[in-house]
């Protein structure tokens, strides 16, 4: 590739990465902030969940033997005595012949060791009493201590991104504050004179264009766990884009002037001040993607065409933003297998990113080339690799398919 002394490979990329990307450290965050976020350690509860024997239905709490023999044909009378209620527990006890009128979820009274349910009861005609239509077994219908979570047990797993019915049990274990991984803050740099602000409309007299990768990358940053800054569109001034690499943040990203290019600014600073580790990769698009350290922090220099943005970010960036935050460094993406409708052509040397479509489960090709067509990734639904040691694929050739909807 003209102007690049070598070309990395993939593979390689990933190596020196993966080197670099670390998890950052924990920070506690209030439960009510807790979903989305990546657990930092083991939670261990503290408490048997329930903490207490509960009724599982509405009916009567009762000694089991006192139902034996219970029928439509046989009914037998028990003297109501009370009621236990939800956060309001009957206070003493069952005897012999006797009821507790218990709601769902209600504590079981002392004495009762099962639930008669209210449909195997009818009214008495006699004011506090019940009848027993039907019989149950001791510990019928209750929910038993530690049921639902032993004391002791670990509940959820270092690493896990917390859902919302994560954030319900770390609740029922009484965890007002979570260990959560810090995210990431990611500092994104999009450069470029010939750039208006995200979703100006361009006039038809002018050669400027709206910045489309600005907000797709603080989309992807998001998805990632990260927090994206993206205050403005730096100018392509070496110290204007020295300043905003210097921003505080975990990870950089330079959305445009990554070439080698007169006006292509960023891979010069970056050997200057900071390392240049990768500059130029075996792969089409974004093969003028780098990559290297400033001041202690990961930057990447990503194409500024759209599609090479995407593919360069989601093949290393994403991935760097993830392992700092505790995730996966494995895509987001869903996969299928699925024949090729017809053939793709590659050359050896190089990794190919080929967008696709699903067409009656069949993989129609869409597009390697065009890194400037960003449309060509929201006709797709997805994208096929086609590796290094590949000259592409023959119709019918089963291939796996990554999934843009995750």
């Amino acid at each position: 590739m003209r102007g690049f002394a070598r070309r990395s490979t993939v593979a390689e990329t990933l190596a020196w990465l993966d080197g670099q990307a670390r998890r950052l450290p924990e920070e506690t965050v209030p439960l009510a902030e807790a979903a989305g976020r990546v657990l930092a350690r083991d939670a261990t509860s503290p408490v048997d969940v329930p903490h207490f024997v509960r009724a599982m239905m509405d009916g009567f709490a009762v000694r089991a033997a006192d139902t034996l023999g219970a029928s439509p044909y046989n009914r037998l009378a028990l003297q109501v005595i009370g009621e236990s209620l939800p956060g309001r527990p009957f206070v003493g006890r069952v005897g012999s012949g006797q009821a507790v009128r218990i709601m769902t979820g209600a504590p079981l009274p002392d004495g009762a060791d099962a639930v008669l349910p209210a449909e195997l009861t009818e009214p008495a005609t006699e004011p506090g009493r019940a009848l027993a239509v039907g019989e149950v077994s001791p510990e019928k219908h209750l929910g038993r201590i530690g049921e639902d979570i032993a004391a002791g047990a670990a509940v959820l797993l270092a690493g896990r991104v917390l859902r919302p019915q994560d954030v319900g049990v770390l609740s029922s274990i009484g965890m007002a504050r979570v260990p959560v991984i810090r995210r990431p803050r990611v500092r994104i740099v999009v450069t470029g004179d010939e750039l208006l602000a995200a979703g100006s409309l361009p006039r038809a007299d002018a050669c400027k264009i709206p910045d489309a990768n600005g907000p797709m990358l603080v989309a992807l940053v998001a998805r990632d766990g990260g927090l994206p800054q993206h205050p403005c569109i730096v100018p392509d001034r070496p110290e204007a884009v020295l300043d905003a690499m210097r921003t505080e943040a975990d990870v950089v990203l330079v959305s445009g002037g990554s070439s080698v290019g007169a006006e292509d600014h960023a891979p010069a600073l970056l050997a200057r001040h900071g390392r240049l580790a990768i500059h130029g990769i075996a792969m089409r698009p974004s093969s003028p993607t780098g990559m290297g350290v400033l001041e202690g922090r990961l930057v990447f220099l990503l194409p500024g065409n759209p599609v090479s943005c995407l593919a360069a970010y989601d093949f290393f960036a994403g991935r760097a933003i993830r392992v700092h935050g505790g995730r996966s460094p494995d895509w987001p993406y869903r996969r299928v297998r699925a024949p090729l409708a017809r053939k793709v052509a590659s050359m050896v040397g190089r990794l190919d990113y080929l967008r696709v479509r699903l067409v009656e489960g069949r993989v129609e090709p869409l597009s390697i080339g065009g890194a400037s067509l960003l449309s060509s990734t929201s006709r797709a639904d997805g994208f096929v690799l086609i590796p290094p040691d590949s000259e592409g694929y023959p119709p019918g050739a089963e291939v796996e398919v990554y999934l843009y909807d995750v």
